[in-house]
């Protein structure tokens, strides 16, 4: 009887006693474990595995389902130790070794760690050897032969938003799947109706009512809708039609806050070949516009992943091996006002334009729209391509977003203008100027540009408040003129213009020309007035009326209510004697100017209209575009300006007045 004696140096070094040209069942083990480590399956059922094993386990199966295995658990690491005898221990060559068997697999649910007793039995070939005595506990721990290992994926739930007063942007609600009990569906008459309303074609229909598992009572899904499509009821008066309450990305605010909002959506191949690293799936929605794609990352959540042995044995219960828990997306609190979006959205009355709502206290965004906007759930649900052709060629534009955009802001720019010049000491708000005619010019030099005036019939002298009145373009041409254009570029670029606007969106930033330039006096005298090549940005219009009620001070405008509020964006742009006469002006403005739609009864409101003309040429007339910037004279609770386009028919700037007086009797009356 031979006997094996060793001990352990340096993890696994043997000192052998005795005949040492024969292997030990201790490096049997190591052999084995290296080729384990490596996934080499077909070494250890070739070279390592006992003939009793063999009889129990075809190669072919003992490969293939290890192999599928660490594929579908995604096994990326091993650490497989085993409990070293001691050092006296004598192994003889008639008896089997036994030994303490560690395993630590990390899939991708987490680490899966067990310990399994694996025998090897002395076999005498041409010499001695040991072979290995296998069953699948060896693969996963439990786990026998007819048993199944499943590996299933938990949801997380997407991350929702809110605005300031916790009513729903984006939720996680329901809706609704449309389908056919077939047996109920008699009147085929009525496929096309059918088709229509879901937006599907009628060979669609046939294809899934033809489906082998098809039977007269069984519910066959046709398409989903969303709890605001207006064909619910028309779709319910066909028989055979039923509608199954089912999960799914609710906007209850809907067009008003979709361009803000945006949509998710089935996850394109182009985003999927970015993003499959990250967990992403072909049956995945993503956010595709708005705050859904922006914070993305922060919606998205984690998810959850489960292993677990099916077990075959009859009343056996599932065997968990590894679990992570879901993570939820974050829920995002906006500093946005959805009733105030909704009411100024509705004021707007589907017309083309933008809006823009600000707390001159803080800086928040209380509302930030473009009009006229879409259903988003539209987009979610995916839309046929005759839907999208005819939403991208309605002249009203509703999928440009027009708050991002920046437009000639026209007379609103004369607040500003006037501040500069009376911080710069060229402007003395009590002086008045004498100004005759329709039409100015300074002199010959300027060939055949003129400013025109609005209002000819102004009494003279034009002091500041009646040049806020009475909005004199040549009263602001000579004021721009008289402080020069390095004052007023220098001005303009302290209110913000010509730089980014500090927001957590992209919009595009104001600009006082092109280049940052102005090229000529009849370019300065319309830059004045927010002409020539002068553009604003809407958030940033309203943002430059806060220094008339800040002390001086305008804020960064924030959208999420996590950020900070009351951060200095830019100050010192008007004094209390500059703020207390522009004040009175624009308080004139709406009393005894031309916004008299607002000039409501117990709502005193002061601000600024402005119209701004688009010229292809001198000569012809051109789009105008209607401003109105103003805010509450009591509260200063907010300040808001709109912007609308194609007036020329409807009024100029007062009608923007009319809209915006909507939304203050909504507030406070």
């Amino acid at each position: 009887m031979k006997k094996w004696g060793f001990g352990v140096v340096a993890m696994s070094g043997l000192l052998l006693v005795g005949c040492t040209d024969e292997v030990t069942p201790q490096e049997r083990l190591e052999a084995y474990i290296a080729a384990w480590d490596e996934g080499d399956y077909e070494t250890l059922y070739t070279e390592f595995l006992s003939d009793e094993t063999k009889q129990q386990f075809d190669e072919a199966a003992f490969i293939e389902r290890q192999v599928a295995l660490d594929e579908a658990l995604e096994i990326t690491e091993r650490d497989i130790t085993f409990t070293a005898p001691s050092e006296d221990t004598e192994w003889e060559s008639t008896e089997p070794a036994t030994f303490r068997v560690q395993i630590q697999v990390e899939t991708s649910a987490g680490p899966i760690e067990w310990e399994q007793e694996m025998t090897w039995q002395p076999v005498e070939e041409e010499e001695l050897t040991w072979m290995a005595e296998w069953d699948t506990g060896f693969i996963l721990p439990g786990l026998e032969p007819e048993d199944q290992v499943r590996v299933t994926t938990q949801n997380f739930a997407r991350g929702e938003i809110y605005d300031r007063n916790g009513n729903a942007l984006a939720i996680n609600g329901t809706g609704f799947e449309v389908g056919l009990v077939p047996g109920k569906f008699t009147d085929d008459t009525l496929q096309p109706r059918l088709a229509e309303l879901l937006g599907i074609s009628v060979d669609y229909i046939d294809q899934q009512l033809g489906q082998s598992w098809v039977t007269d009572d069984v519910f066959v899904p046709l398409d989903k809708i969303s709890q605001v499509d207006d064909s619910r009821a028309a779709l319910l008066e066909i028989p055979g039609v039923l509608l199954q309450e089912t999960g799914m990305r609710e906007y209850p605010y809907g067009a008003a806050t979709s361009h803000l909002v945006g949509y998710i959506g089935p996850i394109t191949a182009e985003q999927l070949a970015e993003r499959e690293e990250d967990g992403y799936t072909e049956f995945d929605q993503i956010g595709r516009q708005g705050l859904e794609r922006f914070l993305e990352e922060r919606l998205r959540g984690e998810s959850g992943k489960r292993i677990f042995i099916d077990k075959a044995a009859e009343g056996a219960e599932d065997v968990t091996l590894a679990e992570i828990a879901p993570v939820d997306g974050e829920r995002i609190d906006l500093t946005l006002d959805a009733e105030l979006q909704r009411v100024t959205y509705d004021a707007m009355d589907g017309e083309p334009g933008t809006a823009a709502t600000v707390d001159p206290k803080t800086g928040e965004v209380l509302t930030l729209l473009s009009s006229p906007g879409f259903e988003p759930s539209e987009f979610m649900l995916g839309m046929t391509q005759s839907r999208y052709q005819e939403l991208s060629e309605d002249p009203l534009q509703p999928l440009f977003n027009r708050f991002a955009a920046s437009y000639a802001p026209g007379s609103t720019l004369k607040p500003i203008t006037a501040a500069i010049g009376m911080e710069a000491g060229t402007l003395n708000p009590n002086e008045g100027i004498v100004i005759e005619g329709a039409t100015w010019q300074k002199d010959a030099s300027w060939g055949d540009y003129r400013v025109t005036r609005l209002h000819p019939e102004a009494p003279n002298p034009i002091d500041l408040e009646k040049s806020l009145v009475y909005s004199d373009n040549i009263y602001y041409a000579q004021q721009a003129l008289a402080m020069g254009r390095e004052t007023f570029i220098t001005g303009l670029e302290a209110f913000g213009f010509g730089e980014d606007i500090p927001f957590f969106l992209n919009l595009q930033s104001s600009q006082v020309s092109n280049d940052g330039t102005i090229s000529s006096e009849g370019q300065l005298a319309d830059t004045s007035f927010g002409q020539g090549q002068m553009l604003a940005n809407i958030l940033h219009l309203a943002t430059t009326y806060q220094p008339f009620l800040t002390g001086g001070t305008m804020w960064q405008p924030t959208l999420l209510l996590e950020e900070e509020d009351q951060v200095v964006w830019k100050e010192g742009l008007a004094s209390p004697e500059t703020i207390t006469e522009l004040q009175a002006g624009m308080r004139s403005m709406v009393v005894d100017g031309f916004a008299q739609a607002v000039n409501l009864p117990g709502i005193p409101v002061a601000g600024k209209t402005g119209t701004a003309e688009l010229k292809v040429s001198l000569d012809a007339e051109g789009q105008e575009n209607g401003f109105f910037v103003s805010y509450p004279v009591e509260t200063e609770a907010f300040i808001i300006a709109m912007m609308i386009e194609d007036v020329e028919d409807n009024g100029g700037s007062g009608y923007v007045a009319e809209k915006v007086a909507t939304v203050y009797k909504l507030l406070y009356e």
